[in-house]
């Protein structure tokens, strides 16, 4: 297997495993369990002497090879697939924390990320602060000597903020602890965390790498030696394991990944053009853009822009809501990554459970809403959104 292909290559054909029937399409192996040929070979795989699978709950032909896809993309060592993005955030954690242990964590968070750390970690004894993660400064305050795990989100989920990701992984280094990154919003194609120096990847497998709203999925990534210490047992007796379905519809999304997210990015890139020229949003924020707040780390870090835009209409929610309901090619939903264009409105949705103060914090006002760019003709987006924007004016 070539080690030198290139990301599209990668994505077609990194990991396929072929029975003895030699099928083009990778199969399915839709099964709990797997036989052996003796008492003895059974012993032999349970205590790892041999290679082999032993039940579905640990994996799969099927989930290896999305598994070893998603390394040659990341450029990780070792993988678990899980059921859902929350599944891979969730294991990522807390595998490798115990009660006394300390996180620090970005507060621009998806909501059930920032659920995790703030509301369920502390159950079981383990402390969080929550920092403005723009500023290095900030994480290197909140370290203390029990801190264990960094974790954050850049591109963050719903505004768009970048996290400079060497320089948290350098604080990590220094202490001996680890940092997750949540890299949904860039894609593997657009940013390397592990190349930064972040220790763990996580992905919603849901998003880009599905990208066509059919299934859920997650990934957990690292070195192979983290893995085996950290999250191997973790995920053996927790059992967040991903179906075989779904690692061979993930397998198949993940062949069109590269083409998918280049028109989504192009898209992005002009739809956010066309909202900032239009003077009818209140603040446009994309990181393919030189006015982004954090541009300078977009430039060092990341290979492309994102296919998200964050914006904000003036007249709060009510403007928000008639700008939505007035779309027709973009349809309202909370998922993002997909080949359709979607919109959400994050104060009412996937961040409703925050306080009106830690919302105003993340500079998410009742008027900010973000769109996922699909893969649609970008001038039939741009005349959607333009007419959006004439009703609410109107």
């Amino acid at each position: 297997m070539s080690k030198n292909w290139r990301p599209a290559t990668q994505l077609v054909h990194g990991g396929t495993l072929r029975s003895q029937y030699g099928e083009t399409s990778e199969a399915i192996y839709l099964t709990q369990g797997f036989v052996y040929e003796n008492s003895e070979a059974a012993e032999a795989r349970f205590k790892g002497e041999t290679d082999g699978f032993i039940y579905a709950r640990y994996g799969s032909p099927t989930n290896d090879m999305f598994e070893k896809r998603m390394c040659m993309l990341e450029g990780a060592e070792d993988a678990r697939a899980t059921a859902s993005g929350m599944a891979a955030v969730s294991a990522a954690i807390l595998c490798q924390l115990k009660a006394g242990d300390h996180i620090v964590a970005a507060r621009a968070l998806f909501g059930s990320c920032r659920w995790v750390v703030e509301t369920l970690a502390p159950k079981y004894g383990i402390e969080c602060t929550l920092v403005d993660g723009r500023y290095l400064e900030n994480w290197e305050k909140a370290i203390r000597p029990n801190t264990k795990v960094f974790f954050l989100e850049s591109p963050t989920n719903p505004t768009l903020e970048v996290v400079d990701i060497a320089g948290v992984a350098k604080l990590a280094n220094q202490i001996g602890g680890k940092v997750v990154v949540d890299n949904v919003f860039a894609t593997p194609l657009f940013q390397k965390p592990l190349e930064l120096g972040a220790h763990i990847v996580v992905y919603s497998a849901t998003k880009h790498i599905d990208g066509q709203g059919r299934c859920l999925g997650g990934v957990v990534l690292s070195d192979k030696a983290w893995i085996d210490e950290n999250l191997h047992d973790y995920f053996r007796h927790t059992g967040p394991a991903m179906s075989p379905f779904n690692a061979w519809t993930l397998l198949k999304g993940i062949e069109t990944l590269p083409l998918r997210v280049a028109q989504q990015t192009k898209s992005a890139a002009r739809v956010a053009d066309f909202l900032a020229d239009s003077g009818k949003v209140a603040k446009v924020i994309y990181p393919g853009r030189a006015d982004h707040p954090q541009a300078d780390i977009v430039a060092r870090q990341m290979k492309g822009g994102s296919t998200l835009v964050a914006f904000e209409l003036k007249g709060g929610k009510e403007a928000a809501f008639a700008f939505q309901n007035a779309l027709d090619v973009v349809k309202i939903s909370n998922n993002l990554g997909d080949a359709k264009s979607l919109i959400t409105h994050p104060a009412t949705t996937t961040h409703k459970n925050l306080t009106d103060e830690a919302r105003a914090e993340l500079g998410m006002s009742g008027g900010t809403l973000r769109l996922s760019c699909g893969i649609e003709d970008t001038d039939d987006l741009i005349e959607d959104l333009d007419r959006a924007l004439e009703a609410i004016q109107a």
